[in-house]
Order: C-alpha cells, then sequence, then structure tokens
C-alpha cells in the first residue's frame, strides 16, 4: 500500500509527461490510498483542462468515472487535528499535509512530484520510479 497525490492519479489517467512514471508505480504498487481530497483536486484538474480545451466534456466525464474505480473504496478521512499539526512542522500547505499525514498515519510512503512536499519530508515522499 502507498499514499499517492492527486498528481499522480491525474497521471495515470490523463496522457502526459508524467504517465509513463505513474503506470511503472501501479505495476509496482497497485495499492493505491489517498485522503478523499484528492476528488475534489482531480476534479479541479479536469475542470482546467476542460476550460483549456485540453480534453472533451465527454473525455473529463469518462476520466472522472475511470478515478473513482481506481480509488473505490480507497479513499480516507484524516484527522484535522493532526493535519495542522504537520503543517505547522512542515511549513505544507493544508491541501499538501493531508497527504502527508495518511502516510503517516498508515506507516507507508507518499508518491508525489510536489518538490515542496519531497523537501519537507524526505524520509516519506518519493517520487514515482
Amino acid at each position: 500500500m502507498i499514499v499517492v497525490d492527486t498528481n499522480i492519479i491525474a497521471y495515470l489517467l490523463i496522457r502526459g509527461g508524467g504517465s509513463e512514471a505513474s503506470e511503472r508505480l501501479q505495476q509496482s504498487d497497485p495499492d493505491w490510498v489517498a485522503p478523499r481530497l484528492w476528488m475534489d483536486e482531480f476534479l479541479n484538474v479536469l475542470c482546467t483542462y476542460e476550460r483549456n480545451g485540453l480534453l472533451s466534456a465527454r473525455d473529463a466525464t469518462n476520466l472522472i468515472g475511470d478515478a473513482q474505480l481506481l480509488m473505490d473504496g480507497k479513499s480516507y478521512d484524516v484527522p484535522p487535528h493532526r493535519v495542522l499539526s504537520v503543517a505547522r512542522r512542515t511549513g505544507c500547505s493544508g491541501y499538501d499535509s493531508q497527504y502527508i499525514t495518511l502516510a503517516e498515519e498508515l506507516g507507508v510512503n507518499l508518491y508525489t512530484n510536489d518538490r515542496k512536499i519531497l523537501a519537507a519530508c524526505p524520509e516519506l515522499a518519493v517520487m514515482p520510479p
């Protein structure tokens, strides 16, 4: 089991520069989990891509279905007081701190491309292979 942030999920489902790394990661460990926040962030990615003409409405709708299937039963609530504590300790945003908190709570790595998270949590955060 590993924690993945929304960008890892997006790279897997939306073809782009990070897609191959996300595919390798899924092949090496397909048991992905994330805080419930991932869905809100993924919806924002889809809205942005659609507004910028990078995805059609149909594609965005299909991708949200694919994402729901991928993460079905794999979304977790994180304790808000722990998120605040992590944010204070790391200097990361409340959003990013939810991913960090979940990884810490589960005792697993957090896969991300976010440079701030990688710098703040080198013992926990890992870039995809």
